[in-house]
């Protein structure tokens, strides 16, 4: 089994109802790809693209929304919402495909921090501030130096108090060890990032940010795009390059996946020319991917050519699998 911290096929359900009037869209396209991978745990992440914000940013976050609960009642018999530890059995033991739903930036709560309570009702169990860029809440990944606002440390409180996971994938590095440092002992990941240690980029975590995440009981999510494993390393090998390194430095049991696949949705809707401060290499074309793993029902490739590198099973299924349904299983409430 896969489970996967992170995949923004929630984009393309949306426009397919919105733009397209079409309907029974997961059925048709994503849940093929995640059932020939194997995939067992989906994070579906709420992204709000900056073309539209702040105006449009409520309306963009709940569509999304809408079109991750339309995917739950279009497909009761393979679906299963994960909101507690108790969804997560059904999803071990095969019966069901769990999709847990995410906030990748929070502009759509505005200025307020009460949307928080909205948002965790239809569903939200884990949440990231902000996508690369500054917003009222807290600095990302491609600003330097800063961290929390005001607003930000009070939205962070009130997420603790829902139970919801934080998510340190886009953080700057202020944030990130700000956070880490407000929410001790409150369940913490990066969904989505890789070794800066390989490659260098804002979007990726050095080694000490690996330890303190590990130290605060936390997981590192590899993200499976040439942003995070390097142009010039965009093939499985080069995923296997980051995940050895992270393990190396966390240990097997704190590592996971965040895929993260882009290329079928460049395919799939228009998309508008890449945001400022996406944090793209120069001379990476959109809708870039890694050879051999560009979707979720390439991810046999990956768990063969592991076994092939000599991981043994239990740390394939540990970084495939096990990890991540562990640390949900510890960070979401009974029921």
């Amino acid at each position: 089994m896969i489970a996967d911290a992170h995949v923004d096929l929630l984009l393309e359900l949306a426009h397919r109802e919105r733009r397209l009037g079409e309907t029974g869209v997961f059925a048709r396209t994503w849940l093929p790809l995640l059932e020939a991978g194997g995939v067992g745990l989906q994070v579906c992440p709420v992204y709000v693209d900056h073309a539209v914000q702040p105006e449009g940013s409520l309306r963009e976050a709940l569509a999304l929304v809408a079109a991750f609960h339309h995917a739950l009642d279009e497909s009761p018999d393979r679906l299963v919402q994960v909101r507690s530890v108790a969804d997560l059995d059904a999803v071990e033991r095969g019966e069901r495909i769990g999709l847990m739903l995410s906030l990748e930036g929070v502009e759509a709560f505005g200025v307020e921090t009460w949307p928080a309570d909205v948002f965790h009702e239809l569903g939200v169990r884990m949440a990231g501030l902000t996508w690369n860029l500054r917003n009222a809440f807290s600095d990302g990944a491609g600003e330097e130096g800063g961290g929390l606002s005001r607003l930000g440390r009070e939205l962070v409180d009130r997420l603790v108090s829902l139970g919801v996971i934080l998510d340190l994938a886009h953080a700057s590095r202020g944030a990130f060890d700000e956070i880490l440092d407000r929410v001790s002992g409150h369940p913490v990941l990066c969904s989505h990032g890789g070794c800066r240690a390989i490659h260098e980029t804002p979007r990726n975590l050095d080694d000490d940010q690996l330890r303190a995440l590990a130290d605060a009981g936390g997981l590192f999510g590899l993200m499976l795009h040439p942003i995070a494993i390097g142009p010039e390393r965009r093939t499985i090998a080069g995923v296997i390059a980051h995940l050895e390194h992270a393990a190396d430095v966390v240990g097997v049991d704190r590592v996971c996946l965040g895929g993260d696949f882009t290329r079928r949705l460049w395919e799939a809707m228009p998309v508008p020319a890449l945001p400022r401060d996406g944090l793209t290499p120069p001379g990476l074309e959109p809708g870039s991917g890694i050879d051999g793993l560009t979707g979720p029902e390439r991810y046999p490739s990956l768990v063969s050519a592991l076994r092939e590198r000599g991981w043994p099973d239990a740390d394939v299924d540990a970084v495939t699998s096990g990890n991540l349904l562990g640390f949900l299983r510890r960070s979401l409430a009974p029921a």
